[in-house]
């Protein structure tokens, strides 16, 4: 391996808030690219805060977790602004107001779904009646949909399939519409056509809008950090389109899956079911849908955060039908070859590894010759001794340090369920008194030596357990919370200045 690392950009310290689009308010049940969205952007630039970091953008099914979509290239309709479409006479003011209903202190997704989506249909169908190519300044959407080629007919015609079919798996629909080849030859329905082009449509608005936001952070300093899950859900367009790239059996079943192996957390480990790379075919090909995918991201983001680094030097397959992730086996990856072809083909990118978990010399070893800063979370640093990995006086210069991320619960309802050895050693290894204790480790994550510091909007809001976006292993109340347009009001009212002197103070 070459002393050089392949990717060398996190070279000033600065700071993020970490908050998903969907805990934006809005009136129109969940957080979206609009007004909230701007205004949170204003927020983070009085505080002197120059990153925003958010979840995978994806749409999302069952669960309704961004780390599990129907594609990896196409945005959620969910969060498209249709106040555009107001004023574009596509919906309605009295349409609209129907979304008023929606709650605006969590998100509802039975109700949004409910509602959101024959609205969005209602708005295509207008748009299409009206025979234009653009809507707004959002250009031509016979050129966005030739840009996106390379992968939005076959996501839209699989959305399309999949609510002709009662919304049920691709593997679960007739055998002529499985196969993604066969199923494109079909002649199909002008129900099925439209549909497709509907979702064409949603893709054009998403895309259009998230383009507009990000330039707007642009102008007030701001860089959009995003995340990129390793694998991709079985029940995707992905998957469906591409079977060739994973390790799948004739009939498209997987065989084997991903997970991780069991640890101090977890006896079974964690069985995560996603389909795993057939890393062979990616190598002959370039890794060209890899590449392809990290440009995707970066039309979305400055900045990608990939999900379970470790991954990429080697994965933990676990034969399909196995209940647990115990009789799993690591099996190599391509390793720096990918890499090095990303840089390659993307020399400017800006990538994070997350690497939280069991990691090995060869991990770091891997890392280090890419050059992409790691990740530290305060959470897993206390109750142990001074070697602490996540302590902050041992963490490497290239690194990012979170007060917590989206899976751990926020630091008052952390700390309020630790026992009383683990709040002392905090107490003392911070010197505090622990009375705020979410802005005692946004403090620490500040001065610490990792160049990137981030901490989720509810730490700054020091809030409780009542406001968790989610809990790994558990399949329902998760990424529901919200904030009020009062809260960020009154955060930067009162703490904007007291946030941008500490970042001045330790160089941020």
């Amino acid at each position: 391996m070459s002393d050089t690392p392949l990717f060398n950009w996190l070279n000033e310290r600065t700071a993020g808030v970490l908050l998903h689009i969907s805990s934006l308010p809005s009136d129109t049940g969940i957080g979206n690219l609009g007004a909230g969205a701007y205004r949170y952007i204003d927020f983070l630039c009085a505080s002197g805060i120059s990153v925003w970091q958010i979840c995978p953008l994806g749409p999302t099914g069952y669960g309704d977790s961004p780390y599990q979509c129907f594609s990896a290239f196409a945005g959620n309709p969910y969060f498209i602004d249709l106040k555009p479409l107001v004023s574009e006479g596509l919906i309605t003011h009295e349409e609209y107001g129907h979304l008023a209903m929606l709650p605006h202190d969590h998100v509802d997704y039975g109700a949004i779904y409910e509602t959101l989506w024959p609205l969005l249909r209602t708005a295509y169908e207008r748009f299409k009646a009206s025979k234009k190519d653009s809507l707004l300044d959002y250009g031509s959407i016979r050129k966005f949909r030739k840009a996106q080629g390379h992968w939005i007919e076959d996501f839209a015609l699989f959305l399309a399939l999949k609510e002709n079919f009662g919304g049920c798996c691709w593997l679960d629909w007739p055998s002529e519409y499985r196969d993604a080849i066969k199923a494109k030859s079909e002649k199909h329905s002008k129900e099925i056509v439209d549909t497709s082009d509907a979702h064409v449509f949603y893709q054009y608005l998403f895309y259009a809008q998230l383009a507009q936001l990000r330039a707007y952070a642009g102008t007030q300093g701001v860089e959009i950090l995003g995340d990129a899950p390793i694998f991709v859900a079985l029940d995707s367009a992905d998957v469906w389109s591409n079977p060739e790239l994973f390790q799948l059996k004739k009939n498209g079943q997987p065989k084997a899956v991903a997970g991780v192996p069991p640890d101090y957390f977890s006896a079974d480990g964690q069985l995560w079911g996603n389909p795993l790379y057939n890393w062979a075919v990616h190598e002959e090909t370039q890794f060209a849908w890899w590449i392809q995918r990290i440009r995707s991201n970066l039309e979305f983001y400055d900045i990608v955060r990939l999900d379970h680094f470790r991954g990429f030097e080697s994965y933990w397959s676990v034969p399909a039908g196995e209940e647990t992730a115990r009789n799993g086996k690591w099996l190599p990856c391509p390793g720096l070859k990918l890499f090095e072809a990303i840089r390659k083909a993307c020399p400017e990118a800006k990538l994070l590894a997350e690497d939280l978990g069991v990691i090995t010399d060869e991990v770091n070893e891997l890392r280090k010759a890419t050059g992409l800063p790691g990740m530290n979370v305060l959470q897993f640093a206390f109750g142990g001794e001074a070697d602490n990995a996540y302590l902050p006086h041992n963490y490497d210069r290239n690194s990012v340090v979170y007060s917590g991320t989206h899976d751990n619960d926020t630091t008052t309802g952390w700390y309020q369920s630790l026992d009383e050895a683990t709040q002392d050693h905090i107490r003392r290894y911070l010197g505090v008194s622990g009375d705020v204790i979410a802005w005692d480790m946004i403090r620490a994550a500040i001065k610490s030596s990792a160049l990137l510091a981030v901490f989720p909007l509810q730490d700054l809001l020091s809030l409780g357990n009542e406001a968790r976006l989610n809990t790994p292993g558990s399949p329902i109340g998760n990424w529901q919370w919200r904030y009020l347009p009062h809260q960020l009001d009154q955060l930067q009212s009162g703490s904007a200045a007291y946030l941008r002197e500490q970042l001045k103070l330790y160089g941020r």
